[in-house]
């Protein structure tokens, strides 16, 4: 079992302990999600399940524009724009003390976004594909979410070829937080990429190994919710694995994951509550 280190990071003036786990919604905005796209045309259905986020315990909202599951296609920034404006607007005005992160990978798309008030800069990229994203990020002074990628989504499950896993995640992470930081980026969490140019049995490496990222002194945030590490695994839909997903958020909170990104957000507080028991016990 991992101790939580105490662990706060500034959104924006907000500041948010991490000494105890907490909770990103997913709230995907792009038509062609995996699982459960939001209308981002219809202002009552979205502003109606971020409410039910909130109410259930999410402590940051995670707006996404454009699809990254693998083999998805690049859309125009204009187009995500155009999809991310109108429902960060409407949630940032109805939710002003709710965290908001953009999930994006466009430097472009931080800055926008930044000007309409988001709290946090969640980047599937590692910074990888816009040369401008660590300066853009350091001059906004937001928090910014590092994953470990290593191609487009279109093409991403062609490069799963490792020789030490482990080590290579390890590495890649180090030479990012270096860039980072020497950028001037303050507040930085990791996310390994559950499912981003990795294969099945690769991810469940990763989940193994999981408390090998708390050396790296930042805080950790896994991405596992109904991933295809289940449902293909299982031979079944995104709709039939929330029951393995909170097994597997359980075994993350174990080794040390300090925020976990979610569709499903009051089995996942329900998931935190039973683990923080079951730790003091």
């Amino acid at each position: 079992m991992v101790l939580y280190p105490s662990h706060t990071i500034n959104c924006r003036g907000k500041l948010v302990d991490l000494s105890s786990p907490k909770i990103m919604a997913i709230v995907n905005l792009s038509p062609d999600s995996f699982f459960h796209s939001v209308d981002f045309n219809q202002s009552g259905q979205l502003l109606s399940y971020v409410e039910n986020c909130v109410q259930s315990g999410a402590e940051f909202i995670d707006l996404g524009g454009m699809s990254t599951r693998p083999g998805s296609k690049e859309i125009s920034i204009e187009e995500e724009w155009k999809r991310l404006e109108n429902p960060l607007i409407l949630v940032r005005k109805t939710f002003p003390n709710t965290m908001i992160s953009v999930d994006t990978y466009r430097s472009e798309i931080v800055e926008r976004a930044f000007n309409e008030g988001v709290n946090l800069v969640n980047d599937v990229s590692g910074g990888a594909f816009d040369p401008n994203m660590f300066r853009t990020v350091a001059k906004t002074g937001i928090p910014y979410i590092l994953m470990h990628n290593r191609a487009k989504p279109d093409r991403m499950q062609e490069v799963t070829d490792y020789e030490d896993l482990i080590s290579e995640m390890y590495d890649y992470f180090i030479e990012k937080i270096h860039l980072l930081e020497t950028e001037g980026v303050k507040d930085i969490m990791v996310d390994p990429g559950f499912g981003f140019a990795k294969t099945i049995s690769q991810n469940y490496t990763i989940l193994k190994n999981l408390e090998t990222f708390k050396a790296l002194g930042y805080p950790l945030l896994v991405g596992v919710s109904r991933k295809s590490m289940f449902y293909k695994l299982l031979d079944t839909k995104p709709e039939n694995v929330l029951g393995v997903t909170t097994a597997m958020h359980f075994k993350s909170l174990e080794a040390g994951a300090s925020i976990l990104r979610v569709h499903d957000v009051k089995e996942a507080a329900n998931c935190i509550r039973v683990y923080e028991e079951w730790r003091k016990a």
